[in-house]
């Protein structure tokens, strides 16, 4: 019996990996494509491409049902001031998310959508299965190798970021001597990177982590080429991520733009 698989497209590259990815597993996917994903047409190899927008989701569960869909993934990045901006135009199933969740914060407005689908028989899968070697671990995947001091910075920013993360406000620390001179909110870890590299001046460490019972059904957190370009225009020294918790995507990529500027690119935990 044929398996449909819903794939919910925010922006960034992880859509295109997870569909190849779903497709190689024998999925028909249908590719729900939200407003501004950035997701250009083709880019996402589907079946069906469906383009959709947060602020309708009363056709996206319509068009789940028609297309006899078993299965969601959510995959990219959805922005929080998009959904935050969505006035009098949002529909009926929009307003109904928000009154569950009684938020329109991501924890609780996710989890007001996967019961609503858990209700129609659609499972939320877990977005870690199909992002293949992105998942990396404990150690220095750059070309230069942190310094003690920076070190010292990674491993307090994985506390501090731990903390932000807990606490569902964001998942990115700046760091520069000890102290976090930046958190991430909702403008994202690309902003809030470029944020704390002008606060804190050349030499800053970023770290992104993720709380201790983060759901990776709805978000797959990474740091990408974007970031590392923003870390690099702001002379930052070291990105360190959460070892095998938060995605380095794009790989070659990534690694590529962050030896041209020497920064450090870590996994780092509380044993690194």
């Amino acid at each position: 019996m044929e398996r449909a698989l819903g794939l919910m497209c925010g922006a960034g590259a992880l859509p295109a990996r997870m569909a190849d990815e779903a497709r190689r597993r024998g999925w028909r996917v249908v590719a729900f494509t939200f407003d501004g994903s950035g997701v250009a047409e083709g880019t996402v190899r589907a079946e069906t491409v469906v383009p959709s927008r947060i602020a309708e989701l009363g056709a996206v569960l319509a068009r789940l049902q028609a297309e006899r869909i078993s299965s969601v993934l959510f995959s990219g990045r959805f922005s929080m001031p998009d959904v935050l901006r969505v006035g009098a135009v949002a529909d009926a199933t929009f307003r109904s998310f928000e009154a569950q969740a009684r938020s329109r914060s991501g924890g609780p407005f996710v989890d007001a959508i996967i019961t609503t689908l858990g209700t129609l028989g659609v499972e939320v899968l877990d977005q870690r299965d199909f992002v293949g070697d992105w998942l990396v671990g404990a150690g220095c995947w750059s070309a230069r190798t942190p310094t003690d001091a920076e070190w010292r910075d990674a491993r307090s920013g994985l506390e501090a970021a731990r903390l932000v993360a807990g606490a569902g406000i964001g998942q990115t620390v700046v760091v520069r001597h000890g102290a976090v001179v930046a958190v991430e909110a909702v403008e994202g870890t690309t902003e809030a990177v470029r944020r704390g590299a002008a606060l804190a001046g050349p030499g800053a460490v970023v770290v992104k982590a993720v709380a201790s019972e983060h759901d990776y059904r709805f978000d797959a957190p990474a740091i990408g080429p974007e970031t590392l370009s923003a870390a690099a225009a702001g002379g930052v020294a070291v990105v360190a991520i959460e070892a095998n918790r938060v995605l380095l995507f794009d790989r070659p990529e990534t690694l590529r733009i962050a030896d041209a500027a020497g920064i450090a690119v870590v996994g780092v935990d509380t044993q690194s």
